[in-house]
């Protein structure tokens, strides 16, 4: 059957300004990190993303290497497309990235605009897309100059094949290097993508404010910290589970310390009324300079549940006192090797 999306969408989303463009994205986007590769059935990737729309969700977010394999996430988005939300593609925001290692050699992987600019155009391919609607360095390289990187996301965007550019893992400092090279240049900086948890709090100490300044958007991934902010690890590891597998949460993150965290940030979203997962996502919207949560799902039900955490997005001043005794650091961003320099 055809798929109709569901008339009443856009009364279902928050939605909000990224920055100061003029572009709003849903309080809460749909990342196709994991569960939407090859490994994954097709059908059921393909009902999440239709639930997805139906429920307001406009954005999907990808990079070159979701899968596994390599390019199979954007592949299989290029089918749910094709088949489902080709005559809506006006409706929605559509992003990918390049930056981290994609095909073998010096040329497929890093900042370079070899790379950056071949990338895309295979992403275009996998995609059957003609323009993404943002494109995304996915990580610095110190190893290339800023200016090149930035020069490579400005000539994709004259290209006509993508509509705004982004960054994601930059330090505050290099993020507002980036958006002055990117003014100079003409094209905007519209957003940042960096991790954001209640268990990895980097972006509080000087990115949000640069952000602020600068009039960039902020689209936080891993508000579930990879998993561990959701009911998976109370008892311990489960069957099945990504820290079972090892697949993008090590076991060894799980030490007692943060489990008790855990424990503790749980009675309080019980107290709450939502389950941790819904207040770790709620949690990072509280500050109106973050546009919008990235989080991906593994069923319908998951996602489901995660737009029902915009239901209770307000946080009394005790409750963030007492989140606050247990919202530490616990060593789990992986990616702050990109954000240090």
């Amino acid at each position: 059957m055809t798929y109709v999306p569901a008339p009443d969408r856009y009364e279902r989303m928050q939605y909000r300004r990224t920055g100061r463009s003029g572009l709003q994205l849903p309080a809460l986007s749909l990342g196709l990190w994991n569960n939407f590769g090859h490994d994954h059935p097709l059908e059921t990737s393909r009902a999440i993303v239709r639930r997805a729309f139906d429920l307001g969700i406009t954005h999907f977010d990808l990079a070159n290497n979701y899968g596994p394999p390599y390019g199979s996430a954007e592949e299989n988005f290029g089918r749910i497309f094709a088949h489902d939300l080709g005559p809506y593609r006006d409706e929605l925001v559509i992003s990918t990235k390049a930056g981290y290692d994609m095909w073998p050699g010096p040329y497929g992987d890093r900042g370079s605009r070899k790379y950056l600019l071949a990338s895309l155009d295979q992403s275009l391919g996998r995609m059957g897309l003609d323009y993404v609607d943002i494109f995304y360095s996915h990580r610095f390289d110190p190893g290339t100059p800023l200016e090149e990187t930035m020069g490579a996301l400005d000539t994709a965007v004259r290209q006509g094949k993508a509509l705004y550019v982004g960054i994601s893992s930059y330090s505050a400092a290099k993020a507002s290097e980036a958006a002055a090279i990117l003014d100079d240049l003409g094209t905007p900086l519209l957003i940042h993508q960096p991790s954001y948890s209640l268990l990895n709090r980097w972006i509080e100490h000087e990115l949000l404010d640069a952000l602020e300044e600068l009039g960039v958007g902020c689209i936080v991934f891993s508000p579930l910290a990879q998993g561990m902010l959701t009911d998976k690890y109370l008892d311990g590891i489960p069957d099945g589970s990504r820290a079972s597998r090892k697949a993008t949460l090590s076991p060894d993150l799980l030490t007692d310390e943060a489990l008790e965290k855990i424990r503790a940030l749980n009675e309080i979203a019980a107290r709450r009324g939502q389950s941790l997962a819904q207040m770790a996502l709620a949690w990072t919207l509280r500050d109106p300079r973050v546009t919008s949560a990235l989080a991906g799902a593994s069923s319908v039900a998951q996602l489901e549940a995660n737009v029902a955490a915009l239901e209770r997005l307000d946080f009394s001043e005790d409750e963030l006192a007492e989140i606050d005794r247990y919202a530490t650091d616990s060593g789990i961003n992986l990616w702050a090797e990109s954000s240090r320099e």
